[in-house]
């Protein structure tokens, strides 16, 4: 069975209209929509001990996440402040990552072992873990990390060779703007998946060179918060699961159906992109990134 591990960021969304936050972060979301499938899944990141730190413990812990590689350090846990306007979430403040930041993760070699026992590793721009990515790399099979919206040059050139999917949201880039964007992340290490969200107009995504286009599932959305991450999630966790039977038949096998590991690729990458649209959209019916609000 496929297991995933989220690996650096867990905040609060705190929503200031309402008074009420809920857990989440890029990493975080990551293993928890992946748990939501049935798959295996841990998280691995540092802890505040505050209210928005139990909270958001306790909730993974509910969830039945694998925390056991986890850090605790006292101070305030990372939050982010929103508004939400006709449903698109707005992100208006921060405190930056809270203790994540202060106490960045120093992976060891007992963690070394436990993430190789994962299939895919995913972390983040807000995890603040651009230096462990060479022993991320040497330890894991497939690494995943979410830029965000960052097109700084020496940053990407920093992380990209430890990577094997880059993700990137685009928001309201030109269709040319964004392949430009992919074809740099491939220049600069990440040669296999690079995915590029749109919000309402969809994705584009590369692997292995070949361009993919997917159109959003689209729906009246109670919140958006999430749709990426929820989109991104789906995607990695269909793809490298179905990827694990790809083979190339022996000739003599005849070329009836599908034989080729690029054929069989292709129809992979289609119907994990379908998945992943529509288990977005129906993210984007629930409030925060996956519910659990608490009122503070």
């Amino acid at each position: 069975m496929l297991r995933v591990l989220g690996l650096g960021d867990n905040v609060v969304d705190k929503y200031m209209h309402t008074h009420t936050m809920y857990p989440g972060g890029n990493a975080l979301n990551f293993a928890v929509y992946a748990k939501m499938f049935g798959i295996e899944a841990g998280y691995l990141g540092v802890f505040g001990d505050d209210e928005a730190a139990i909270h958001v413990y306790n909730t993974a812990h509910e969830l039945r996440l694998d925390l056991s590689h986890c850090r605790f350090h006292t101070g305030e846990n990372g939050y982010a402040e929103v508004r939400l306007d006709d449903g698109d979430r707005v992100f208006i403040g921060s405190n930056k990552g809270g203790v994540s930041k202060k106490y960045p993760l120093r992976l060891t070699k007992m963690d070394r072992e436990y993430l190789a026992g994962f299939d895919i590793v995913h972390t983040s721009i807000f995890s603040y873990v651009e230096d462990m990515l060479p022993f991320v790399r040497d330890a894991a099979g497939f690494v995943s990390m979410d830029f965000s919206d960052c097109v700084d040059d020496a940053y990407l050139r920093r992380c990209l060779p430890f990577i094997d999917c880059a993700s990137i949201s685009c928001g309201d880039m030109s269709r040319n703007e964004i392949l430009n964007q992919i074809e740099q992340i491939r220049e600069y290490g990440c040669r296999h998946i690079v995915i590029a969200t749109r919000g309402s107009k969809g994705a584009l995504v590369s692997v292995d060179g070949t361009l993919y286009e997917q159109s959003p599932c689209l729906v009246a959305a109670t919140d958006t918060m999430g749709a990426g991450d929820s989109f991104i999630t789906c995607f990695l966790i269909n793809y490298v699961d179905a990827m694990k039977d790809a083979r190339d038949f022996p000739v003599v096998s005849g070329d009836r159906g599908t034989t080729t590991i690029v054929d069989y690729q292709k129809l992979v990458v289609k119907t994990s992109l379908y998945r992943a649209a529509v288990y977005s959209a129906c993210n984007c019916q629930k409030e925060g990134a996956f519910g659990f609000g608490k009122v503070f």
